[in-house]
């Protein structure tokens, strides 16, 4: 993360974490908290203060999510790092008019983020650093559950749904909630160094290695109309079979190359992609929730070779099938 501002040596880095109307206060006192943790790590080791931190808005009273007050400082630009949270958004909902609420949060975060300061985002805090302009021509991540509605809201940035932090430039998004964790951890190795942050992440059980949250991922494909949906419902209903393009072509009564273009003009992949999807997606919900056997497992959503069934679920859910249930059992859905 680069710095905008001329620092002394043993100063502290200042960071400023928004508060807005709607925004979640977990996200904010989530950071404010770890960097005090890391705070005293380095000075109970004879290391200097590595944060000043403030939190910051536009009036003197805020309401977070949930309704519960908050009272900032009045915001300046006297900052090293911007940290945006993020706010209570529905998938389906349009972010637009929530936005245009925000605009002199989005001005604010402009006038930094174009002098050079850091500036940070926390899961669908993306959004207000979208709008405020510095997310064009950028990688960038948010929420895996929002990332296809923040590209297309930002055709020019570049959206990896799959990685829990982008560093481009002096910009930094992060993906859904907890994030803020690995944000505020990223934060601390960059300029508490890897000491603090070992000793910060041992004292308050933050995990300070995770790089995706491909494993949390729900990649059971929406529904849509046409051939697209119908051709999804017939391999769901048949995952253990052998991939067979003629017969799933006959069935529909197409062509093979008819069933592939049409399919693919709909949903920009093929078939058999959907159907490893969906083998994977399915395989997900049975190691989460049954005592099944990997083998079992494999088999079940029809595979035969162990090695093709860890290639293809590696591929999308970034671990392997045993370590995904290590981490996701007994969490399913009832």
């Amino acid at each position: 993360m680069s710095l905008s501002r001329e620092r002394k040596p043993g100063e502290p880095v200042r960071v400023g974490v928004l508060a807005y109307d709607g925004c979640y206060a977990a996200e904010i006192f989530g950071l404010t908290d770890l960097l005090r943790i890391a705070n005293l790590v380095a000075t109970g080791s004879g290391q200097p203060c590595p944060f000043a931190v403030e939190v910051l808005g536009a009036t003197d009273t805020i309401t977070a999510a949930g309704g519960f007050g908050l009272a900032p400082q009045r915001w300046h630009r006297r900052l090293d790092v911007l940290v945006v949270p993020g706010f209570e958004l529905i998938p389906g909902i349009d972010v637009k008019p929530l936005l245009a609420e925000r605009a002199a949060e989005v001005g604010f975060i402009r006038s930094l983020g174009t002098r050079g300061c850091t500036v940070a985002s926390v899961c669908v805090g993306a959004y207000l650093v979208a709008a405020a302009g510095l997310l064009d021509g950028r990688r960038a991540t948010t929420s895996w559950l929002f990332a296809d509605d923040l590209a297309a809201c930002t055709p020019t940035a570049t959206i990896t749904p799959d990685a829990m932090l982008v560093t481009d430039g002096s910009v930094t998004t992060s993906a859904a909630f907890s994030a803020v964790h690995d944000l505020a951890m990223d934060l601390v190795r960059r300029h508490g160094g890897e000491s603090v942050a070992r000793q910060t992440a041992r004292i308050t059980l933050v995990p300070d290695n995770r790089t995706s949250q491909a494993p949390y991922v729900d990649r059971r494909p929406a529904n849509r109309p046409g051939l697209t949906d119908d051709v999804t419902n017939w391999l769901a209903e048949r995952l253990a079979d052998p991939y067979d393009l003629s017969r799933l072509a006959a069935a529909f009564h197409l062509s093979t190359r008819t069933l592939l273009r049409r399919f693919g003009a709909e949903a920009g992949t093929s078939p058999l992609v959907r159907l490893h999807d969906l083998r994977v997606a399915r395989a997900q919900r049975l190691l989460e929730s049954t005592d099944l056997s990997s083998d079992d497992v494999m088999r079940s959503v029809g595979y035969r070779d162990a090695g093709s069934f860890r290639r293809q679920f590696v591929t999308r859910v970034g671990i392997t099938p045993a370590a995904y249930r290590r981490q996701f059992q007994g969490i399913a859905e009832n």
